[in-house]
């Protein structure tokens, strides 16, 4: 990826995207469930991204671990297409995409240990697994996705240091290029850990090519980008959810919607997008205040 020129725009949150077009999202297996059930619709919903401005579409697999698609009756062999199948999904939307001389590229997203329970354990921050334990859970999964055809890892919503580490050991010398993005709240990692030593961790992995927050509040990107310059020259990707604060227990979005203006994040930013509750009409907005700027 070339990070010399305006900030490269990222997508939205996939999975608010597909409950705006009527997908029910409810089971705990979330936007993955579509994956199996209504492809075509991950397809629609990547295009209308790029369609919107986004240069990158992340894919469907952040859900998709063995244990839980286990419970539902899956084989191992079958994740593992349905893992490869999130990129598939992805690149055919990319081929789709006008060719109006922008370059797309596709991130296949490995989500952290606690989505995979479908109980908002990623945003407490403890797993309950060492270092050791998530690096074994990441392993084979990371493996199939890096060898699926995307152009880069987005290693996102990562809680905590031990499961960075985790994710950072297992690129390191592999040569597949990654993002690595936490999950923070009042200015910490959702453990309680500083920013800082997250971000600290790209410095050991030179597949590491970008550092960000994801899932996280507005009001956090302009903290996490001083501490991410602080430690690291990695470029800096901020892609937060519109402010709305997810309830676990009742499965609702809380607070009040809205991204605020980007344009002061373009300044120290490389990647600028969204996740939870950010759609199409706040992708555009995005792209063109970054133009503008």
């Amino acid at each position: 990826m070339d990070f010399s020129s305006a900030p490269i725009v990222l997508d939205g949150g996939l999975g608010t995207l597909l409950e705006a077009r009527g997908h029910d999202l409810s089971d705990a297996m979330w936007s993955a469930r579509l994956l199996v059930d209504s492809p075509d619709a991950i397809v629609s919903a990547h295009s209308e991204y790029f369609a919107a401005g986004a240069q990158v579409a992340i894919t469907a697999s952040y859900q998709v671990g063995f244990e839980l698609l286990a419970q539902r009756g899956f084989s191992r062999v079958d994740t593992e297409a349905l893992l490869r199948s999130s990129v598939e999904l992805a690149a055919a939307a990319r081929s789709s995409a006008d060719s109006d001389g922008t370059q797309r590229w596709v991130a296949a997203s490995v989500g952290p240990y606690g989505a995979t329970l479908g109980d908002g354990s990623e945003y407490r921050g403890h797993s309950g697994l060492t270092r050791d334990e998530l690096r074994r859970w990441h392993e084979h999964r990371l493996s199939v996705l890096a060898n699926a055809g995307a152009d880069l890892l987005a290693l996102e919503t990562i809680p905590s240091l031990d499961e960075g580490a985790a994710l950072v050991d297992l690129v390191r010398g592999s040569g597949h290029p990654a993002w690595l993005s936490f999950t923070v709240e009042n200015g910490r990692l959702r453990s309680g850990q500083p920013m800082a030593e997250g971000f600290a961790l790209a410095n050991s992995a030179e597949e590491i090519i970008a550092v960000s927050i994801n899932c996280s509040h507005p009001d956090e990107v302009r903290g996490a980008i001083a501490a991410a310059a602080s430690v690291t020259d990695r470029p800096i990707a901020v892609y937060p959810n519109s402010g709305e604060v997810w309830d676990a227990q009742a499965r609702v979005w809380r607070g009040s919607p809205g991204l605020p203006q980007t344009d002061d994040w373009a300044a120290g930013a490389s990647m600028v997008g969204g996740c939870c509750r950010v759609g199409p009409t706040d992708i555009a907005r995005v792209r063109r205040a970054l133009k503008s700027s």
